[in-house]
């Protein structure tokens, strides 16, 4: 049995994000006591948490909001990379994969995000006469 987040594209890549993440804090970054670090720990599980969540919410409003935090902690953790490189402990080619998936993430997130808000009845083109007036 599998869960249906389970079988979202970006759901996966958001799991293999961990993955390197994991392997980055079992590697270069093992000794080290830096809050990014922790943070991006933190931050990449939470992408994850956060797309399984919100693919499970039935109304769109609260499936986007749960997809928006998700996009947000892919942003943290590509901030993490960052301030990672600026303190000397990696190098740009190091957080290259990493940043490659995040780009991945975000994309998808944005595109699901923009898609559940063009099918809400509330974005679609009304097809009422009535018509208000102004003063």
């Amino acid at each position: 049995m599998s869960f249906d987040h389970e079988r979202l594209d970006v759901y996966q890549t958001a799991i293999a994000f961990i993955a390197w993440v994991g392997e980055l804090l079992e590697g270069p970054l093992k000794n080290g006591r830096l809050s990014a670090a922790k943070h991006l720990d933190d931050a990449s599980q939470s992408i994850a948490n956060n797309i399984a969540e919100g693919n499970g919410k039935r109304s769109r409003p609260d499936r986007c909001r749960f997809l928006d935090m998700a996009r947000g902690s892919a942003l943290e953790c590509a901030a993490c990379l960052d301030g990672l490189a600026a303190r000397r402990r990696l190098a740009a080619e190091e957080i290259a994969k990493g940043k490659e998936l995040l780009e991945r993430i975000v994309s998808m997130l944005w595109r699901m995000i923009e898609s559940f808000q063009l099918s809400s009845p509330k974005t679609r083109t009304s097809t009422s006469t009535s018509t208000s007036t102004r003063g």
